[in-house]
């Protein structure tokens, strides 16, 4: 949506759960990825279905949302380490500190140029309070920008984001609303977005698009129990905004509309 002459073109492409692939020349950035499962499941279980190997040549960098083991994936991201880099919020660079990665440690709002693409933290809530520092990220290139929100929670930021960075062309929401118990984390409702609280962030963030993930590959009752009719439920609520609802499998492309 920015008006840049540009020659090249931004691509995009969904990884398991929550990650992402943005691909822009010879740069490639992932989002959250995610390949081993073994630890998450105590609390989530085995997953629904294999998740695809990461397909990382050397030079791939990395942002992390936060450090959750369901999006800091830490043998995963020490291997993209040895030739990338990793992005992160800065409060969480000592977490990586004690793993022997190196991060490029980013404030609220501060950008980063990775080749010919800027990455910038923003605000985002989780349900655990400040444990991990969560962030979103606003990824811009090619006259493209896109908004990664790893698996916050509904908050009232989103206006603010849209202003400071906004529109977006295609916003990546978790959608799945788990209830959680676990680790003495009771609640009741959902503590993650819904697939209708997914698409009002959308709209709140001028995205002319959204993209579904963390939805459909955990649930794992009475300690992780995700939403039901989770397709069915965002295409409809994006359809009544006006926004292309994406619902897209594991390594497929994610269409950008010109």
């Amino acid at each position: 949506m920015t008006t840049n002459t540009v020659t090249d073109t931004l691509r995009l492409r969904r990884l398991g759960w929550a990650g992402i692939e943005i691909g822009l020349g010879d740069t490639l950035l992932l989002i959250d990825p995610l390949e081993n499962t073994a630890p998450l499941a105590p609390v989530m279980g085995p997953p629904r279905r294999p998740l695809p190997p990461v397909d990382a040549p050397a030079g791939t960098h990395a942002l992390i949302t936060h450090v959750h083991p369901d999006h800091y994936d830490r043998e995963l991201i020490a291997r993209l380490a040895v030739s990338g880099t990793i992005g992160c919020h800065s409060p969480t660079a000592s977490v990586l500190a004690e793993d022997g990665i190196t991060a490029e440690a980013q404030e609220l709002g501060e950008p980063r140029r990775i080749g010919g693409l800027t990455v910038t933290p923003v605000a985002s809530l989780d349900w655990r309070g400040s444990d991990c520092d969560q962030v979103a990220w606003v990824v811009e290139g090619a006259g493209r920008r896109i908004i990664h929100c790893g698996d916050t929670m509904w908050h009232g930021n989103w206006w603010q984001i849209a202003r400071d960075h906004g529109p977006f062309d295609v916003a990546f929401l978790p959608v799945n609303g788990v209830i959680a118990r676990f680790e003495g984390y009771e609640a009741n409702v959902p503590v993650t977005l819904t697939p209708e609280q997914a698409v009002e962030a959308a709209a709140a963030l001028g995205a002319t698009a959204a993209c579904a993930i963390h939805y459909e590959l955990f649930d794992n009752p009475p300690a992780y129990a995700e939403q039901p009719h989770i397709a069915e439920r965002f295409g409809r609520a994006a359809h009544e905004r006006g926004i292309t609802p994406h619902l897209v499998t594991d390594g497929e492309v994610v269409p950008l509309d010109n």
